[in-house]
């Protein structure tokens, strides 16, 4: 059995060579390093509308082979790579970066623009004997939609933008794995969301002792359709504040529900499908009205602990499949609005005759 401090190391570089056949991506090199890394019965979990796959195959069948028809230079860039075990001794590698290219045809219909085009992904890999055994994935789809000008929902709250990777550009974290930080990485992120849900069922803000774990000039990098928020005061005006006012039932219910922690150096994420449970009544949420339907939330996440602060967090949730929980079919109204634009590919590359 591999000593677990090297494990972790050894799983990264597992993953190294389907990040490179991504970045150079074709259809014959990415296929081989699926079918070379990824166990044939390994349950891939991918957000709505693609769902879940079973094996290399048809992950690439379903989910990549789509993309790569409408993004023919389609590359892969990570800017996050880390490694580690959870609480419940399961290996996972936690990637995150922007798939990117030039969006020549329609997608999901989402209709194409001929520019260049990013797509902010989080990417967990749960690894057993050098094998990855599940993958839990979240693709941005509603900033590409967004960046077509084709976003038919309510306007995000935070600023959009395309999302950095970390400030000290050290995400991708080197061996040997440390398991003393990872373990002080993980604790920080899990006692500040200890606090987090003290509010508001126990009482006001105060409660939730920010200060104490965000650095005064951190930044929230939420998914596409809540958007972005800087400092304390940026999050909770663009994030919780309208959270919590349309879901005050946030963190009642853990039936069903799964959070499960690793860390590598000053890094921390969480992984869960799903992770948190809520009622959206109240105000409502996203521009929704409320509807008193309880929704499962999938989202992973990455913390970068700065001098025992957390200065940046990278979230993902599936809000595609929120809206769908509530009722709200967000690809017939893409195409409600977007029914008077050209449909079909643009010639690539573009402009060449």
């Amino acid at each position: 059995m591999r000593d677990v401090v090297d494990a972790h190391t050894t799983n990264k570089t597992l993953i190294a060579p389907l990040r490179a056949a991504m970045y150079e991506f074709s259809e014959a090199g990415v296929r081989a390093a699926l079918a070379s890394l990824v166990a044939p019965d390994a349950v891939v979990h991918m957000p709505y509308p693609l769902g879940d796959v079973t094996g290399p195959e048809a992950l690439y069948d379903q989910a990549y082979a789509p993309l790569f028809r409408s993004v023919p230079d389609l590359e892969r860039r990570d800017y996050i790579v880390m490694a580690g075990r959870t609480e419940h001794g399961d290996d996972w590698v936690g990637c995150g970066g922007y798939y990117t290219g030039t969006f020549v045809a329609p997608w999901l219909d989402i209709p194409p623009t001929g520019h260049i085009v990013h797509m902010r992904f989080h990417e967990f890999y749960r690894m057993v004997d050098g094998r990855v055994a599940e993958i839990q994935t979240l693709w941005d789809i509603p900033e590409v939609m967004m960046q077509a000008h084709a976003w038919p929902m309510a306007p995000s709250l935070g600023r959009e933008w395309h999302v950095p990777g970390p400030a000290t550009q050290d995400g991708l974290v080197p061996g040997p794995w440390d398991a003393g930080r990872a373990q002080e990485s993980c604790r920080h992120v899990v006692e500040m969301l200890g606090h987090l849900q003290k509010h508001p069922g126990l009482g006001g803000p105060e409660l939730m002792e920010m200060e104490r774990f965000w650095h005064p000039r951190m930044t929230w990098y939420g998914p596409s359709g809540i958007g972005t928020a800087r400092g304390i005061a940026g999050f909770r005006n663009w994030h919780q504040i309208p959270f919590l006012s349309g879901m005050p039932d946030r963190g009642q219910y853990t039936d069903g529900i799964a959070c499960h922690f690793f860390g590598d150096g000053d890094y921390a994420a969480v992984t869960g499908w799903p992770n948190m449970s809520q009622t959206v009544t109240h105000d409502g949420w996203m521009g929704i009205a409320p509807s008193g339907r309880k929704i499962a939330l999938c989202s992973l996440d990455f913390w970068r602990i700065e001098n025992g602060l957390i200065r940046e967090n990278w979230v993902m949730v599936d809000i595609l499949d929120a809206y769908r929980q509530l009722g709200v079919d967000v690809f017939g109204r893409l195409r409600e609005f977007n029914k008077g634009r050209v449909r079909g590919a643009i010639p690539f590359p573009v402009g060449d005759v």
